[in-house]
Order: structure tokens, then C-alpha cells, then sequence
């Protein structure tokens, strides 16, 4: 199997990094992060020690925080990609941006696909994420089963630009659906009810949602606050996703509403914190925290 390039071996990236090695490719791997560097050569990635290196790679994916980031690096291999290459962006990038840069890349006959993913660490390390791809047919076909040794569910969505308009909908939708819960738990709490309680109902009704099934009792109400999805990241992605919905002339109120509730979770807390550390905002609004007396 030819060798890929991986660009951007954190929390995500390097299990599906390990994930593809464990599949038989040749993976090289490049990051910022000296320490992320061991850890991909411990997951069994090479490590070139630069980003010029990973230019003779048919497969170049990237796994970075923003698509400012995945421009520079695709920009910065560009005169060195062979014609024919391949660029992944499984990066939550603004699809606007994509579609500019695929633009780029297609004057030097680099084809390019957005394949945002969901599913959280823990299903980047088992490889069932689900994989939002947009872009040309064939140039998917071509790379499919580097995708499926990542990922369990693999929707084509679309032209280039589609996967990246597709993962800041679902993060909203999911966004709205913990504030939306953490809201409802704090009050339940606030009029005599037990926070677990409150959960188990959710999640035994119509109520339940992602958060209230995979995110209360194990992060929330643990005290844990360590999903592994950034509080900066979801308000980048609340942030595309209102972008695409306004350049759609799409009216999102609740959207718009809900990217405020998050921001200004996101100005308490500062730089860092996990997305549902947010929850931590909101107890210190209500004067009470989940978990203790209400």
C-alpha cells in the first residue's frame, strides 16, 4: 500500500492515524507537538521530521484545529505534490474556505475531499467515527478504503464543501442539544429533583439526546469535563454553521441564540476548557451545581 500523509496527530488524529498503520498503510506523520510526534512513533507512524517529507505521499490528510491551518500546510506542500495526489480535509473547516482551497489545489491537478468526522475520541480509537464527505465520486471512490479504516459510517453529502457544511450543522444541533439538557437539569435540580434522576428520565424519554446519553453521567455529572472535544472548537463550529444558514438566507433565531449562550461560556472559561465544561457557566448563572444540594 502506498504511504500516507498525516498532518495533525492530537487527540483525534493520532487514533486514526494508529488506525490506518493497523490497516497496513504506511503512515507519516507530522505535527507541531514534539511530544505528539513520539506518540504517533509509539502508534506506529514515521515520522519524517518535516512537512516537505510527506510530499511523496499519494494521500495527504489533515487533522487540524481550523481550515486557516489545513490552508497552510496544503499550501505550503503544494509545489511538491505530485499530479494526481490527493488532499483530505477531515478537519471541521468552513466549506466556503474548502471549496476556495479545493479551487487552488485543482489548478496543480490535486484533487481534494472534505471528510469531517463524528463520533468523539472514543470512536476514533475504535474506528466506527462516521465520515461526512464531500467532493468529486471517483476521487472518493479512489480513497474509500482509506476512509473505512477509520470510520464505520461513511455519508457522501454532496459536492466539495458539503462534509464541512454538514459537521457545523450536526455540532450545532448537538450544541443546542447539552445547553438545551444542562438547562433543564439544573432547574429540575433547582425544584427538589436529583440531577441523575433528571438524566435517566431524559434518557428513558423523548428528551434524550447525545449529551444526555454519552456526555451527563459520564463527564457532567462525574465532574470529569473531559470529553476530548474543545469548548474553543464548538464555538467555531456554532460559528460556520450560523455562517452557512445566514449565507443560505436560512433564519436561525435558536442558532444564533445558542451561539451567544456558548461564547459567553466560552469568555468565562477561557482558553482550553472542554465543551462541557460549559456546563460550569451555566451552574455559576443558576447558583447551583449539578450534583450538589440546588
Amino acid at each position: 500500500m502506498s504511504a500516507i500523509g498525516f498532518v495533525g496527530v492530537g487527540t483525534m488524529g493520532l487514533p486514526m492515524a494508529r488506525n490506518l498503520a493497523r490497516a497496513g498503510w504506511r503512515v507519516l506523520a507530522h505535527d507541531a507537538s514534539a511530544q505528539a510526534l513520539t506518540r504517533a512513533r509509539e502508534a506506529g507512524a514515521g515520522t519524517p521530521g518535516s512537512l516537505a517529507a510527506l510530499a511523496a505521499c499519494a494521500t495527504v490528510i489533515t487533522m487540524l484545529p481550523d481550515g486557516r491551518a489545513v490552508r497552510e500546510v496544503l499550501l505550503e506542500l503544494l509545489p511538491s505534490l505530485a499530479s494526481g495526489s490527493v488532499a483530505i480535509d477531515m478537519s471541521s473547516s468552513s466549506p466556503i474556505g474548502t471549496r476556495e482551497l479545493g479551487a487552488a489545489l485543482a489548478k496543480k491537478r490535486i484533487a481534494m475531499i472534505d471528510a469531517p468526522v463524528s463520533g468523539g475520541v472514543r470512536k476514533a480509537v475504535d474506528a466506527t467515527l462516521s465520515i461526512m464527505v464531500g467532493g468529486d465520486t471517483e476521487t472518493i471512490a479512489r480513497v474509500r478504503p482509506v476512509l473505512e479504516a477509520m470510520g464505520k459510517q461513511i455519508f457522501l453529502t454532496g459536492a466539495l464543501g458539503s462534509g464541512h457544511a454538514m459537521k457545523a450543522l450536526n455540532n450545532y444541533v448537538s450544541a443546542a442539544g447539552l445547553a438545551a439538557a444542562a438547562e433543564a437539569v439544573l432547574a429540575g435540580q433547582r425544584f427538589g429533583l436529583e440531577a441523575n434522576t433528571v438524566v435517566d428520565v431524559l434518557n428513558a424519554s423523548t428528551g434524550m439526546n447525545n449529551s444526555t446519553l454519552n456526555k451527563f453521567h459520564q463527564f457532567i455529572l462525574s465532574r470529569r469535563f473531559d470529553a476530548g472535544f474543545s469548548l474553543d472548537l464548538m464555538v467555531k463550529d456554532l460559528r460556520t454553521a450560523i455562517e452557512v444558514a445566514h449565507a443560505t438566507g436560512s433564519p436561525v433565531p435558536l442558532g444564533e441564540a445558542c451561539l451567544a449562550a456558548w461564547t459567553a461560556a466560552q469568555a468565562a472559561l477561557g482558553s482550553g476548557a472542554d465543551h462541557t465544561a460549559a456546563v460550569r457557566y451555566w451552574e455559576k448563572l443558576a447558583g447551583s451545581e449539578l450534583g450538589g444540594t440546588g
